[in-house]
């Protein structure tokens, strides 16, 4: 590894001699990923991955998916100059020691954090500039004033309309990147945390708030197979009228945290994404807004708990 050769060189040569490793890395790129901030961090996971032993190729785990949330956290510094808390800070500092980037990106400091391009300052709680990413979809950029969803249900017929996804597709690409730092400060995603709170927090961060429906259990029909107790609670919980999670619990508390972390799950992977689903809302498949992870579904969505797109035609046929 000596000799003049940069770090990125060495890296492609190391994946060129172990083509299934390549393979499985190149899984782990961003979609809104410029070729640039890419190898940047590719070369941050591979030279990492040492240090997390139980990190396997094409395994799922919480090393894993702390490696790339690490990596994630590293390329926002040094692409978009965010700053994260100072042992985040430290980590990624020490991770990526030796990694060099040709033409980095020059940030602006201030009193009040990193300015760049001349656009407003970004404080360490300011996640709407830390989680922009360059060159991205023309989505990521094409925010909306919050109050837009609340005219979409005037003038038109029942469910969301077919830009919705579009609408919403900015919002969550934010609210992802504040989660996977949130979860990278907090360990990783397990069982212990309080699910409600992270979720919570990134949501307000990102500027809006979570809505939550509770429903005693025995007034719901068409549970999922093994949910035939009637007691307890179901919780569904949405933002910006989009379906994020079920949760059933003895009581509203326990169905609210379990909600939360059914939500959580699917933040998990390498993107979010809002689609048009099909849904049962009091008897009636309707179409709702729901925003999924790259897994594939076995099964369908649990039953719908409120329904934001319905007009007075669909209430007056469902009562």
């Amino acid at each position: 590894m000596a000799g003049e050769r940069s770090g990125e060189d060495i890296v492609s040569e190391y994946l060129g001699q172990n083509p299934q490793l390549a393979q499985w890395v190149d899984t782990l790129r961003d979609y809104c990923e410029s070729n640039k901030q890419w190898v940047a961090r590719r070369e941050f996971i591979v030279r990492n991955m040492e240090t997390f032993p139980t990190v396997k190729p094409g395994v799922p785990s919480s090393s894993l998916d702390r490696l790339l949330s690490l990596s994630m956290v590293w390329a926002n510094h040094v692409f978009l100059g965010c700053s994260y808390p100072q042992a985040v800070m430290d980590k990624i500092k020490e991770m990526g020691e030796g990694i060099v980037v040709q033409d980095a990106p020059v940030h602006k400091t201030t009193k009040d954090g990193v300015m760049g391009r001349g656009k407003r300052s970004a404080t360490e709680g300011d996640t709407d500039s830390c989680l922009k990413r360059a060159k991205c979809g023309a989505n990521e950029f094409d925010s909306r004033p919050a109050g837009r969803t609340a005219t979409w249900a005037v003038g038109q017929k029942s469910g969301p309309p077919p830009q919705a996804p579009a609408d919403h597709q900015p919002f969550f690409n934010r609210l992802y990147k504040a989660v996977a730092w949130k979860l990278v400060s907090a360990g990783g995603f397990g069982p212990n945390l309080d699910h409600f709170e992270i979720l919570r927090s990134c949501v307000e961060s990102c500027k809006e708030t979570l809505a939550c429906v509770f429903v005693p259990l025995k007034d719901i029909a068409g549970l999922p197979a093994g949910r035939t107790q009637k007691e307890g609670h179901v919780c569904e919980i949405r933002c910006q009228t989009v379906y994020m999670g079920t949760g059933y619990g003895r009581d509203e508390s326990a169905a609210k945290a379990m909600a939360s972390k059914e939500a959580l799950k699917v933040f998990q992977g390498r993107k979010v994404t809002v689609k048009i689903c099909r849904r049962r809302y009091k008897g009636k498949d309707v179409e709702d807004l729901v925003l999924l992870d790259e897994q594939p579904r076995s099964q369908g969505f649990p039953p719908a708990l409120s329904y934001p797109f319905q007009d007075e035609q669909l209430e007056d046929a469902s009562s």
